[in-house]
């Protein structure tokens, strides 16, 4: 009930966020590991939540498919207290038909510049962190598209990253048939730095 309560609450305020002209697909996706070290970050086993845009409007379900993504090397910062990730890498999302998304591969992708890695102190002393890039691909249908993505990982108390965490929730979207908005990217970084401090609250309610 907490899980499906916050995830709700990310969803609401993630789905806005993707400010793109044109048309656009969202995905909102939750859990999985991402691990790595300063070869890179890589992200499995999460699952999609929901799809915006894609056939049928808004669909939701436990599990819709998959995304996964592995980035290039760390060329500055540290892990523990952010930095930044070289473009390249991988980036996939897949589906499984529910609502009228394909089945199969629907994104085959790299990130195209820089992936920040950053670290976002809360005011009781816990951290979260965000990963936030720029994606180019090919789409389902052969065409190729871009966008962006950006994940936001569980709380990890007082302690910093130590080479393996959750993704609490994340949020791509990508245009098929116009350029991204410029300043997109800022604005789902600074969407998912609100949320961490929602999610935060929201888990001290239910404690108490």
């Amino acid at each position: 009930m907490i899980r499906s309560t916050v995830f709700l609450t990310i969803l609401v305020l993630a789905l806005p966020l993707a400010a793109f002209a044109g048309s656009s697909v969202d995905f909102t996706n939750s859990g999985g590991t991402l691990a790595g070290s300063t070869s890179g970050l890589t992200l499995s086993g999460s699952t999609l939540i929901a799809v915006n845009g894609l056939g049928g409007g808004l669909i939701t379900g436990d599990s819709l498919g998959t995304l996964s993504f592995s980035t290039g090397a760390l060329s500055s910062g540290s892990l523990q207290m952010g930095g930044t990730f070289a473009a390249g890498g991988t980036f996939e999302i897949t589906g499984n038909g529910t609502g009228g998304i394909p089945t199969g591969i629907i994104l085959n992708g790299s990130f195209t510049g820089p992936v920040s890695w950053t670290l976002v102190t809360l005011a009781n002393g816990t951290h979260n962190y965000t990963l936030t890039g720029s994606l180019t691909g090919t789409w389902y249908n052969g065409t190729t598209v871009q966008g962006a993505t950006v994940q936001l990982t569980i709380n990890t108390g007082k302690g910093f990253f130590n080479g393996s965490t959750t993704i609490s929730s994340g949020d791509t979207n990508i245009t098929t048939t116009a350029t991204p908005e410029p300043g997109t990217l800022g604005l789902l970084g600074m969407g998912f730095i609100g949320i961490a401090s929602i999610v935060r609250r929201k888990m001290k309610s239910v404690r108490t």
